[in-house]
């Protein structure tokens, strides 16, 4: 590629030499900010695990006031999700923005039902007194081993929920840029970047599913 090519090239960056480089660049930021996120929530899993050792019988008893269902139905509509944001690179890559922003809709939709279906799961625990605090209360003789359970759920499951609100607005501000430049040609790795985030969010969640809904009898 000559200088004169490269400095008129609408899709690379002042700072870099080609575009090679940048999308290289780009790449390597996302992987490394998603390391950290790798870091933060192994450490959160990793206090669950040792925890659940600790105090099973409670972490036990308190798994039987999650409904499996639910988080079966939100592992369903985020999984449907992570196939659409695939699709939605798949598009871009092929300069197909139409079907690019079909799908990013679809995506956001799936995202704003899985929070919708934890929005009804939180209120039955804040109905059923499962929210740790002053208003706690649970009949049995495990109720702080209980307690430190429903910490760590809402811990996981909320920040795991930040992260999925985080994604509905990046992708949301993708569809705007998308759509604002549907008629010049645009490079693909912006919304290679955002799938690779939400791709984490869901493997998030593929082991929060179980760990948290499904193994309530089983040592880990």
């Amino acid at each position: 590629m000559s200088t004169e090519t490269q400095e008129h090239d609408p899709l690379l960056a002042h700072q870099f030499e080609d575009v090679e480089q940048q999308t290289d660049s780009y790449v390597l930021g996302m992987w490394v900010f998603l390391v950290t996120e790798v870091l933060f929530f192994g450490g959160m899993i990793l206090a669950f695990i040792l925890y659940r050792n600790m105090y099973f019988p409670a972490f036990a008893e308190a798994h039987q006031k999650l409904d499996w269902r639910l988080g079966g139905v939100n592992t369903i509509v985020l999984l449907t999700s992570s196939f659409t944001m695939a699709m939605a690179v798949w598009a871009s890559q092929k300069r197909d923005y139409g079907k690019q922003l079909m799908f990013l809709t679809i995506t956001v939709l799936c995202a704003l039902a899985f929070l919708v279906i934890k929005y009804f799961e939180y209120s039955a625990k804040f109905e059923h007194h499962l929210v740790p605090g002053t208003n706690f209360h649970f009949d049995g003789q495990n109720q702080n081993g209980v307690q430190l359970f429903f910490g760590l759920y809402f811990a996981l499951t909320g920040l795991h929920g930040f992260h999925v609100l985080v994604g509905v607005l990046v992708i949301g501000v993708l569809m705007f840029r998308v759509w604002k430049l549907r008629k010049q040609e645009q490079d693909y790795v912006p919304t290679e970047l955002v799938g690779l985030y939400w791709h984490f969010v869901d493997i998030v969640w593929i082991f929060l599913y179980p760990m948290l809904y499904l193994l309530g009898g089983v040592h880990i």
